[in-house]
C-alpha cells in the first residue's frame, strides 16, 4: 500500500449550508465549514460530466446501479496507488475510490458505507451483495473478516476479489470490502474467509438528505479565498519582474495550470511573450488549444518543434522509463534551451505553471529558481501554493478556454505516451487516440520480440520502468511475465567518446549515465547539447557525471575540448550534433 505524501496543508473544508467545497475555514455565506478528510497530497480537482459518467459505468458494471447524481458538485482526489486512484468527494464526504488494477487491466470502484447505500438504493436490483448474519455484524465492526459461515445469501456472480457490499436480512449496510471466494463457494463452504472488510461502521450518514449544488454556487463560496490567491499571484509577479528586470515570457503547455499562469500574467503586465516547446508528442487538441489561447491573448507564440526527433531516438535509447526519461532531455530541455537562445541573447524571466501539490520535487522547489538543463531562463511560479481546485475556479471565473481533453478524463497535459502517465490513462487512448495507441504499441511490441522480452510487458505496462517497483513486480511475478530482456541488441551499444577513442556497454546501461558520439549526434538533431564531463574508468568506460552535465540549445556543431589533458583526470567534452 503507498504511503501518504504531503505536499502542503490539505485544505478542503464543506459548508453543508451551501453544500459546496470551499477552500478555506469560512464560506462567503458566513458559515463555518467542516474539513473533509482526503488522501494526501490533497490536489482536489472538479468531476467533469465524463467523470461521472465514467464512475456510474464501472458502478453499474459491479453493482448494476450508478453511483452519482448530476445534480450535484463531484470532487475527485489523486491518492498514492501504484496506478490511477481517484477518491470520490460528495456532499462533504469521501464516499468511494475508484481505481485502475493493472493486474486485472479494468477500473474497480471502491465504495464506502455512504456509497453502498446510495447503491442498494438505486432502481434496479444491487448485485455484488453479501448477505449476513445479524448476530456477525458486531465482530466485523471489531475488524474482522467475514467467515463464510457467517454468509446466508449472496450474489452467485461475484468472483474472487471483487469488490462486494455487506448487508443485513433487513437492508442494512454493514461493511465493503473484498471478496475471497466466489458467491456460490461462499453459500457452501464450512469454514473460511468469505470477504476481508475495507469500510465498516455503525452509525448512518446523512450526507444525501443535503440540497443539490453546481459549480457557480462553488464559485460563490469561494470568492474571498480565491480575491486573495489572486491578489498574491499578483504581488509576486510584479515583484519578480522588478527583481529580476528580464524580458517576460509565458510557458504555455496547453494545460490548465499554465493557462492560469498567462491569465496572471495578462492582468499584471501587457508587454509579455508566450513560448511553447512542441515535442511532437502533443495531443492535437493541445496544438490547437496554444494556437486559440494565443489568438485570444494576441500574442504570436514563440515554438519550436523536434518533429519525428522521439520515433527517431527509440531504437538508440529503447523505450524511455520513468526513472529513465530521456526524451525529456531530447523532446523538451534541448529545444527550450534553443528557443531562448535564439530569442533572448540574454535571457529571459519565464513564468510557469509550476505546483507544489504536483510532487514532492515541486514541494521541495524554490518559487524562483534557474534549471540546470536550460541555460539563460529564470522561472518563476505565481501558482506554487494552488490546488488543482484553485485552478479551476480560476479558470471558471474567467471562463478560460482550457484544453478539451480535461473533459474527457484526462487529468494531465504533455506527451500523451509519458513513462509517468498511470496505465488507466494510457489505456485510454485507445478510445480517444487509437491511432497514437496503436503506433505506441507497435513499438514496444517490436522492441519486446527484439530482446526477448515477454510481449505482455507491453500490455501490463511494466515497459515504463528499467527496475520494477516492489509492488509491480509483485504483479508481474503473480501474473507469470517475464520482464528482464533475453536477446542481445546490437544497435542499443551505448557509449561515451574519450580522448578520440569509443568505450562501449551493452545495452543495459543508462543512456543517461552513458553516451557515444552517434548517441549524442542523434540528440543533437534535436536541438540540444550535451556538455559532458567524463572520466576513464579501470574498466575503460567514459562515466558521465550527472550532476556535472548541462543541455544547451545547438548549433549542429560537433566540439571536443581538452582533449590534450591527462587521461587520467576528468575530461570535459561538449557534444553537439
Amino acid at each position: 500500500m503507498s504511503q501518504p505524501v504531503f505536499h502542503g496543508d490539505l485544505l478542503l473544508q464543506w459548508c453543508h449550508s451551501c453544500n459546496v467545497p470551499v477552500l478555506g475555514n469560512k464560506c462567503a455565506c458566513g458559515d463555518e465549514c467542516v474539513k473533509v478528510n482526503v488522501t494526501p497530497p490533497g490536489d482536489i480537482r472538479p468531476a467533469f460530466l465524463h467523470d461521472i459518467e465514467h464512475i456510474n459505468r464501472i458502478s453499474k458494471q459491479q453493482f448494476n446501479n450508478p453511483l452519482l447524481d448530476t445534480d450535484r458538485v463531484v470532487l475527485l482526489n489523486k491518492a498514492p496507488y501504484e496506478d490511477r486512484m481517484d477518491e470520490i468527494i460528495v456532499d462533504g464526504e469521501v464516499i468511494a475510490s475508484i481505481r485502475y488494477e493493472i493486474g486485472k487491466l479494468e477500473w474497480v470502484l471502491l465504495p464506502r458505507l455512504e456509497a453502498a447505500r446510495r447503491i442498494l438504493a438505486g432502481k434496479e436490483p444491487p448485485t455484488g451483495y453479501v448477505t449476513i448474519e445479524d448476530d456477525v455484524k458486531k465482530f466485523l465492526h471489531k475488524g474482522a473478516n467475514l467467515l463464510a459461515p457467517g454468509v446466508l445469501d449472496a450474489d452467485p456472480g461475484i468472483q474472487k476479489d471483487d469488490e462486494v457490499i455487506m448487508i443485513t436480512p433487513a437492508g442494512e449496510v454493514v461493511a465493503t470490502g473484498r471478496a475471497r471466494m466466489d458467491g456460490r463457494e461462499m453459500m457452501e463452504a464450512k469454514k473460511g474467509s468469505a470477504v476481508k472488510p475495507r469500510w465498516k461502521a455503525d452509525t448512518p450518514s446523512k450526507v444525501h438528505d443535503r440540497k443539490p449544488s453546481g459549480w457557480g454556487d462553488v464559485i460563490r463560496a469561494n470568492r474571498f479565498i480565491m480575491d486573495g490567491a489572486i491578489a498574491e499571484a499578483h504581488t509576486f509577479i510584479q515583484k519578480t519582474i522588478e527583481t529580476e528586470d528580464l524580458p517576460i515570457s509565458v510557458s504555455y503547455s496547453g494545460g490548465k495550470d499554465s493557462l492560469a499562469v498567462v491569465q496572471l500574467v495578462d492582468e499584471c503586465v501587457r508587454d509579455y511573450e508566450m513560448m511553447f516547446a512542441d515535442t511532437g508528442l502533443e495531443f492535437p487538441e493541445t496544438l490547437e488549444n496554444i494556437r486559440h489561447v494565443g489568438n485570444l491573448y494576441s500574442k504570436d507564440v514563440k515554438s519550436i518543434s523536434v518533429g519525428d526527433a522521439f520515433w527517431e531516438s527509440l531504437d538508440a535509447f529503447g523505450p524511455p522509463a520513468v526513472e529513465m526519461r530521456w526524451c525529456c532531455k531530447v523532446c523538451k530541455l534541448g529545444p527550450i534551451s534553443r528557443l531562448i537562445e535564439e530569442n533572448y541573447e540574454k535571457g529571459c524571466l519565464t513564468f510557469v505553471g509550476q505546483r507544489k501539490y504536483e510532487s514532492t520535487t515541486r514541494a521541495r522547489s524554490n518559487r524562483v529558481w534557474k534549471n540546470p538543463w536550460v541555460g539563460n531562463q529564470t522561472a518563476a511560479s505565481p501558482i506554487q501554493d494552488w490546488t488543482a481546485l484553485h485552478i479551476w475556479l480560476y479558470i471558471f471565473m474567467n471562463e478560460l478556454p482550457y484544453n478539451p481533453l480535461y473533459a474527457k478524463g484526462f487529468d494531465r497535459m504533455g506527451c500523451w505516451l509519458c513513462p509517468s502517465s498511470s496505465l488507466g490513462d494510457l489505456k485510454r487512448l485507445k478510445k480517444t487516440h487509437p491511432h497514437y495507441e496503436e503506433k505506441l504499441m507497435n513499438h514496444l511490441y517490436a522492441y519486446a520480440e527484439k530482446t526477448g522480452i515477454d510481449k505482455q510487458w507491453a500490455d501490463y505496462g511494466f515497459w515504463r520502468w528499467k527496475s520494477l517497483p516492489p509492488n509491480i513486480k509483485k504483479v508481474a511475478e503473480e501474473l507469470g511475465i517475464n520482464t528482464a530482456p533475453t536477446k542481445y541488441d546490437p544497435k542499443r551499444h551505448v557509449a561515451c567518446y574519450w580522448r578520440g577513442e569509443v568505450y562501449q556497454r551493452d545495452g543495459n546501461d543508462n543512456p543517461e549515465k552513458r553516451y557515444s558520439t552517434g548517441l549524442c549526434h542523434r540528440v543533437g538533431k534535436s536541438q540540444g547539447i550535451l556538455q559532458i564531463r567524463c572520466r576513464k574508468t579501470p574498466q575503460g568506460y567514459g562515466k558521465l557525471n550527472t550532476q556535472s552535465h548541462r543541455m544547451y540549445g545547438m548549433r549542429g556543431v560537433y566540439r571536443q575540448m581538452s582533449s590534450q589533458r591527462n587521461p587520467d583526470r576528468k575530461q570535459n567534452r561538449s557534444y553537439r550534433g
